[in-house]
């Protein structure tokens, strides 16, 4: 990494204490200077791989259930789901799809 001059400053106003002596504590145990740990830290969340996260799952009025975050593509879905159900679904029982045509032909 090439640091030149004309870089731009950033500055985070009104960290809480806990935080910043998380933050001092950590760069200590890195053998870094505060400075060194917050680029660091920059650094790593800049270069990362861009992912979105899963969409969560309401309840309703915005109440989240319990459900995590992930970052797993469409593909991992279908492996784990083929690993976990090597058959696909259980023969003699209706597939999600018909339950729903029934239930709204019943109407």
């Amino acid at each position: 990494m090439c640091f030149g001059f004309n870089m731009p400053n950033i500055s985070v106003k009104d960290v809480p204490e806990a935080w910043a002596e998380a933050l001092r504590q950590r760069a200590a145990r890195n053998h870094r200077s505060l400075q060194g740990e917050l680029m660091a830290i920059i650094e790593q969340a800049v270069t990362a791989p861009q992912v979105t996260p899963l969409a969560h799952e309401f309840v309703g009025a915005g109440q989240r259930r319990g459900v995590k975050l992930g970052w797993k593509t469409v593909e991992q879905v279908a492996a784990e789901l083929k690993a976990k159900y090597p058959n696909g679904p259980i023969l003699g029982q209706p597939l999600g799809v018909d339950i729903i045509r029934e239930e709204r032909d019943a109407r």
